[in-house]
């Protein structure tokens, strides 16, 4: 599991810069801001602060649509900083207090899950866009949900032998892993599983979003020729 835990991130690192790399590097031919475009750098880096924290397009298209994005990745932004405790020793007082914020996210987030991907069977104009990739994600996210829940409510793992096997890949120095937990195998493998399909799929909107030359570009068009 060691070996296969350092060649999943390799991957995923490798793969996730690779396409950084592409956005970067794909020509933008015209000059296409959305109206009201920004007009300086500095409104540039505004309005992609907008879309990234707030989600400012898709609110103004559909508010159901965003309200079930939103919830989904507050709450899954509030179990990644609930998790940190396993990736640094001593653990911060400002992570502490979000331990149990973070168990009851690990709960609802169920929910916006849950609606998008009801969206995707029964809307059907989601469903006729829909991939197989795009049900992959969803179903990996609710299993490894699931599995948390359990591992935290019912079938708990040895958390300092956990925390030290995270610990000791990320300092290059891993312990053994505790296979004698099943369901934590299970757990973690979902996760390596998400890792590993992240760069392949459209979960690197992640990083793209930033090269979007809709969002990116100053309306200057007037004042500066726009070269490739």
């Amino acid at each position: 599991m060691i070996i296969v835990s350092y060649i999943v991130i390799t991957i995923f690192i490798i793969g996730f810069l690779y396409k950084i790399w592409l956005y970067a590097s794909t020509p933008s031919p015209l000059k296409i801001p959305t109206t009201p475009a920004a007009t300086s750098a500095l409104d540039v880096g505004k309005r992609l602060t907008g879309e990234v924290v707030f989600f400012k397009s898709l609110f103004k298209s559909n508010k159901w649509i965003w309200l079930g994005g939103y919830l989904f990745h507050i709450a899954f932004l509030l179990i990644i900083l609930r998790h940190i405790r396993y990736f640094i020793y001593p653990v911060p007082d400002i992570l502490l207090m979000v331990q149990p914020i973070g168990i009851y996210a690990g709960i609802f987030i169920i929910l916006p899950i849950l609606y998008l991907l009801l969206r995707r069977l029964f809307v059907d104009r989601v469903r006729y866009i829909s991939k197989g990739g795009d049900f992959i994600i969803l179903f990996l996210l609710l299993a490894i949900i699931f599995s948390g829940i359990l591992l935290k409510f019912f079938y708990r793992a040895d958390l300092i032998q956990v925390k030290a096997f995270i610990i000791g890949l990320l300092t290059f120095n891993p312990s053994a892993f505790p296979y004698e937990n099943t369901l934590f195998l299970i757990h973690f493998s979902l996760v390596l599983g998400l890792l590993l399909y992240f760069p392949f799929s459209k979960l690197i909107h992640a990083g793209g979003i930033f090269f979007s030359p809709t969002l990116n570009q100053i309306d200057n068009s007037r004042e500066k020729r726009h070269v490739v």
